[in-house]
């Protein structure tokens, strides 16, 4: 049941790091290793047992096996002033027979006294800073930035923007070839309604020749002035 060992178990790490926020529960893990082709017993002991909570705070490795260490830090009112911890963690560990299971392990099993050959290694306790949540703002949203990838980058609300700006855009390019249009039609039939007024001064004096030769309006001239009529109405609809 003894062994020569002085170390029994290999522990990860050596170091209980806690990434100290005030008013919350922070937990890290630690990995015992049995290095030995023996089963191992261990218990895992603290200088602040109302502070910590660890799961499981005893039990059996198998050889050549792992077991993971939970050690969770109660949420704390306040941090030091210099966040320096001065609380202690022991894992002792003892050679037991086979089959040996977790109920089995008791706290005589570790008492030097008692024979046994108990390896205890000694954990830390160390507060960092909890890592920072990253940026808001994205490199590439700089000053000086194009326009393209602001956006990209501004996601719906832009893309809807600029979609808007687009079609307003349009409509005003279809209001300008709108009034264009317009304005061109008027002027034809501005030019065609003087054109006739000029054919018909011009007609005049033959029509009133006419008239005193023949004393009324010729077939011709009637015919001359339908056809001008057409024309006008023609080039109204356009």
């Amino acid at each position: 049941m003894g062994s020569d060992s002085k170390e029994l178990l290999g522990i990860e790490p050596l170091e209980l790091r806690f990434p100290f926020e005030t008013k919350k529960q922070i937990s890290c893990s630690m990995q015992l290793t049995n290095r030995t082709d023996d089963y191992i017993a261990f218990k895992v002991k603290t200088t602040s047992p109302k502070k910590y909570c660890v799961r499981p705070n005893s039990g059996i490795v198998p050889p050549r096996s792992t077991s993971d260490v939970i050690v969770t830090m109660q949420a704390q009112r306040e941090a030091p002033a210099d966040m320096q911890c001065k609380d202690k963690f022991l894992v002792q560990s003892v050679v037991v027979t086979e089959g040996t299971t977790t109920k089995d392990v008791t706290g005589e099993m570790f008492n030097k006294g008692s024979g046994n050959v108990v390896d205890e290694r000694k954990l830390k306790v160390v507060y960092v800073q909890p890592p920072r949540p990253p940026s808001p703002v994205r490199e590439g949203s700089e000053e000086g930035s194009s326009p393209r990838a602001s956006l990209s980058e501004g996601g719906n609300l832009n893309y809807e923007d600029a979609t808007r700006a687009h079609k307003d855009a349009e409509d005003v390019t279809s209001d300008s070839e709108t009034s264009a249009l317009i304005s061109r039609l008027t002027e034809e039939r501005n030019s065609a309604i003087q054109q006739n007024n000029k054919l018909l001064e011009e007609m005049d004096p033959v029509r009133r020749e006419i008239s005193k030769q023949n004393g009324g309006f010729p077939f011709v001239f009637v015919v001359v002035v339908a056809l001008l009529g057409i024309l006008l109405g023609y080039i109204m609809k356009r």
